[in-house]
């Protein structure tokens, strides 16, 4: 993995906005010829993805998730075992206790209309193995087509964590949540051998871990320590063999526009977080709820050899961040945790589902330039490059 040696290089969290000709591709139920055409346009769309994040100026990039649905339920498409169940709706609980602190913003928001009403049950009903082989495997490809363009530079891949691959989960088939949530992360490492073994490095994305702790915290301090540290365990495991150098941990609090009461303090999770077996952690903190857990980092030591990757754009607001703004952000954890241990990044992708448009593609691309432009002004100031 790189690290910021002359100057702090620039990453984000992988999922960018789909081309029109992706998100209304109807290739999953289409005949041959159209499943055809679509990987077509999917292989075209990565190439120019790819193309586009390393004309900017972004030092490690990926496919922009093109060819998942969404940055969680695309990996229940890939396993066996669930069954979705419209008629047994389950709270959203990971949106916390918000639901009730603010039950008219939710009741008028069009982007979570199932906030309160809940949402359809995803239904262990078997064992969970995993059958995506053939999916990873045409997503791989298509970067290492892009790749193959752009000798030298580093590329990274997503896959889902077990703590958040099924966030409306039932258990019914397995004796123990253990059990469970060990079933989940042993499909997942199959995902994670595979892009590991295609020489990319693995970003695991956890956005429950942190959305879990306002309900379960709800319930006592020990309640949600316990059910977060099962699903970290459950991580480690299915990391197992993979060099840390070659895995990022990306924690959110969730991309959703809410007033984000409920999530959770950095300062509660951040030790959960660190108990991850990776080289990169990649954390929110540019957004108006959490730019101030800089702190944090004053009293929590990253350990060493490890690289922190803070959000220094956000998707929460369509404001283009100022390149000025970027740099003292990044100068700031720098002279925290070593500006060798800092790479500049977003604090969560533009585009959690294919169909789902954080900003518009013009404000995403202008807040990765502003990314750019802000790490060349604190590189400047720190290395004088």
């Amino acid at each position: 993995m790189h690290r910021s040696e002359t100057r702090f290089l620039t990453t984000h969290t992988g999922s960018l906005i789909r081309p029109d000709t992706l998100v209304s591709e109807p290739a999953r139920d289409a005949g041959a010829a159209v499943r055809a055409d679509y990987a077509h346009t999917l292989t075209a769309a990565v190439a120019e993805v790819v193309s586009r994040q390393l004309d900017v100026g972004l030092d490690v990039v990926n496919d922009g998730e093109f060819g998942k649905s969404s940055w969680a339920a695309y990996a229940l498409g890939r396993v066996t075992g669930f069954e979705i169940r419209a008629d047994q709706l389950k709270p959203l609980d990971w949106l916390g206790r918000d639901r009730e602190r603010f039950k008219g913003f939710f009741t008028d928001n069009p982007e979570l209309p199932t906030a309160l009403t809940g949402a359809p049950a995803q239904v262990c009903v078997g064992p969970i193995e995993y059958t995506g082989h053939e999916l990873i495997g045409r997503d791989l490809d298509n970067l290492q087509a892009a790749a193959a363009a752009h000798p030298g530079r580093e590329f990274f891949f997503t896959s889902v964590a077990p703590a958040s691959m099924a966030y409306q989960g039932v258990n019914e088939y397995y004796k123990t949540e253990e059990e469970y949530v060990y079933a989940m992360a042993e499909a997942l490492r199959q995902e994670y051998l595979a892009i590991h073994e295609a020489g990319y490095i693995l970003q695991v994305d956890d956005a429950v871990l942190a959305n879990m702790y306002d309900y379960l915290a709800g319930q006592g301090a020990d309640v949600y320590r316990r059910w977060a540290q099962l699903r970290v365990d459950a991580l480690n495991h299915a990391l197992a063999g993979i060099p840390e150098d070659r895995i990022r941990y990306h924690v959110c609090f969730g991309s959703w526009h809410v007033p984000h009461v409920a999530d959770a303090p950095l300062s509660e999770i951040v030790d959960l977080i660190l108990r991850v077996n990776a080289g990169a952690y990649s954390i929110e903190a540019a957004n108006p709820r959490h730019e101030w857990e800089w702190e944090v980092w004053e009293r929590t030591r990253l350990p060493d050899g490890k690289i922190l990757i803070p959000g220094v754009i956000t998707h929460h607001t369509t404001t283009v961040e100022h390149p000025r703004l970027v740099a003292q952000r990044l100068e700031r954890f720098a002279r925290i945790v070593g500006p060798g241990s800092v790479i500049g990044g977003a604090d969560c992708g533009f585009a959690q589902s294919s169909a789902l448009r954080r900003t518009h593609p013009e404000v995403a691309w202008a807040k990765f330039g502003s990314l750019v432009a802000g790490a060349q002004i604190a590189s400047q100031r720190i290395w004088g490059s």
